[in-house]
Parts: C-alpha cells; structure tokens; sequence
C-alpha cells in the first residue's frame, strides 16, 4: 500500500478508553478474480476475451478494505486456507491494509473460495466455489472482542439462527450494529429472517432486497416499513442513488447518485456501507453521511474490483479538488460543489491528480 497521509474521521472523538477497534467484522474471505472489458455477457459456446483482468480479496475483504481506507481501525474474524490463494489474501489484509486479523484463523489443507466477476452492460455476474471450513475452526469468537461498530449479515443461513448469536452478544455489550443482507436464493424472502434486525442500530439493503422482503411497492415505502424495526433503514437505489428513515428522530433524507463511467460494480454495495458507517461513527447529519457513502461507492466502480477499488481520503481529496476546479463548467459540477461542501473542512490538503491508476495485483510474480 502506498504510503500516503491517513485521515483518522474519529480523531477528535477518541478517548484513552476507547475499545481498540473501531469495526469488528466476520464472513467468508474470497480470491476474486475479475474480469472487464466485456462487450456483452459470455455466450453459451463460445470463447471470450476480456480486456482487462485483476485479482484482490473479496466477500467479506471487501468490506473490511474500505472501513481500512477510510482510517477506521478494522478487525476481522475470517478463514483462510493455507494454499497460495490464502497466503496471498492473507498479506494483502494484514501488511497491505492494516487490518488486524488476530481473531482470524488459518486452516491446514482447506483451500480457499474462489468467485471469477465478470464485468459487463452497468452490471456483473459471479460465479463462485467454495467449501465450509471444517469444525472445529469456527471463524467467529465465541465472544467478539469489544468494538464502536461491528457489521453483520443478516438473511436465511443454513446454519440456524445460532450464526448470529454473536450479534445479540456484541450490541449488548455497546456495539453498533450495521445490519445488510444478501439475495434469498430460495425466493421466501421471509421477514422474520430479519429477526436479528432487533439488535442493530441500522440496516442497509438495496432497493430490490427491502421491497421483497417488506412487500412494498417502491424503495421508500420499504424504507418506512423496515424503520419499524430498526431505528434506520437505508435503501440504496443503484443509479437513483439513497433514500434513508430514521425512526428515532422523525428524520428522512435522499441524496441522487453521482453519474460517473462504471469500470466494474463489484463490492459498491460494501464500499456504500463502510463510508456511511464511518459518517455515522463521526457524527455526522444523516443527508452528509448518504452523500459520502454514496461518493465512496461511485468511486470505487470507477475501478477493477471490491478490495482493489475501495477509495482512500486521497482519492476522495483529489475528487474533491476536481469538482472545485471545474465547478463552473457542468450542472453537476455545480450541484457536487453544493452537496459536498462539508468536506472542506476534513479533507488532507496534499493530493494527487484525480483520477488514480490504482496498480492491480496478479497472482503469479514473484519478488524481485
């Protein structure tokens, strides 16, 4: 990683008390290898060529790469096998990121999961392989270790409602709880597969997620249905951008999407979720925290992959002093400088031409 200046956001707030954590996250550690440069979706039968081609952690890594970037203090409980893909994400996390993997843990002779993305048309599609990790290597503590915020997926799991014990246990010991969820592959969309939403200080779905799941007709109904539950709900609405409700205050907010060229979409959902809970962690207005989490999310699709493109407060900078300096040439110029004046005061003042080229890690150098 680069050594380059590093915002902390929660600077101001930190207190000698303070748990050694900021975010506490747990799932399944994937080898993403991703694919762009499609021109259409790879047809039954014939061969296609990619023009480009990256590989960086995924599932999971995704998400824990953006909170590291952002200045967040991010702890991760993971598997990972002992094979080259495990050894290769396992040093991007720890020496290239930051992140503490002390509650992760690394099993003999289990291989590591694997998703090909294929970037194409706005959209992706994945195919992946993997195996459970065999007991008794359990991913999860038994008791997570003390954290601000931790983020959990919630949804049907094959396991039972005993894979989300630790939840319960960590918002009882003071913890945030930033709830998402996944695609229910088996079409129930049961809501009390949200039981765990109890527990969380917020959930994020996407728009198709939270209208299944609550029955609404639109994306902000379902946000108004799902903050019965929770004191927040946000509902990102891909190119219409973010919609959220706040129970507790009466609050509603919307911000539109940034338009920018999509290199590959892959883990913009998880990039969304890491910068609107490091606003949240800062203390920041509801509308300031969509907008930044939305900003973060458009960034990252500008990029190969999840990991890989997870912006850092330079990129973020640079961005910042592009809108400035073309302010006057385009509507959205303008209205960008409007939206996001708030960074003025947070952003590091060395930057560097926006956009970054962001080097691709590829499995197979060797050291020189």
């Amino acid at each position: 990683m680069d050594d380059q200046p590093v915002l902390d956001p929660l600077g101001a707030l930190r207190t000698p008390g303070d748990p050694a954590a900021d975010v506490y996250l747990t799932g399944t550690v994937f080898l993403d290898i991703i694919f762009t440069g499609l021109d259409s979706a790879p047809v039954r039968g014939t061969e296609s060529w990619a023009r480009g081609m990256g590989s960086s952690p995924g599932g999971i890594a995704n998400m824990a790469t953006a909170l590291a970037r952002l200045g967040l203090r991010t702890t991760l409980a993971a598997a990972f096998g002992d094979d080259m893909y495990g050894d290769y994400c396992w040093d991007c996390l720890h020496s290239g990121e930051g992140i503490d993997l002390t509650p992760s843990r690394r099993i003999p002779g289990w291989h590591s999961p694997v998703t090909v993305s294929m970037a194409y048309e706005d959209e992706r599609t994945m195919v992946s392989h993997g195996h459970q990790a065999p007991p008794p290597e359990e991913a999860v503590p038994t008791c997570p270790p003390p954290a601000r915020a931790a983020v959990a997926a919630l949804g049907r799991r094959a396991g039972g409602s005993a894979e989300h014990d630790w939840i319960a246990e960590a918002a009882a010991s003071g913890t945030q709880i930033f709830a998402d969820v996944g695609w229910d592959e088996t079409g129930r969309w049961d809501p009390a597969d949200l039981d765990g939403l109890r527990h969380c200080a917020a959930f994020l779905p996407n728009a198709e997620e939270a209208m299944r799941y609550t029955r609404a007709a639109t994306p902000r109904e379902a946000a108004r249905k799902l903050a019965e539950h929770v004191p927040l709900a946000v509902v990102t609405l891909g190119s219409q951008g973010a919609c959220a409700v706040d129970s507790s205050t009466g609050e509603t907010a919307e911000v539109p999407a940034l338009l920018v060229e999509a290199l590959d979409p892959t883990g913009a959902g998880d990039v969304f979720v890491a910068g609107f809970v490091t606003g949240t962690l800062a203390g920041w207005p509801l509308p300031d925290r969509l907008a930044f989490a939305s900003l973060c999310a458009a960034l990252s699709v500008q990029e190969f992959g999840g990991s890989l493109s997870a912006p850092g407060w330079i990129e973020i900078a640079s961005w910042w002093q592009q809108v400035k300096a073309y302010a006057g040439d385009a509507v959205g110029n303008r209205e960008a400088l409007c939206r996001y004046a708030f960074l003025e005061a947070l952003l590091p003042t060395a930057t560097r031409p926006w956009p970054l080229r962001r080097a691709v890690p590829t499995i197979g150098f060797r050291p020189a």
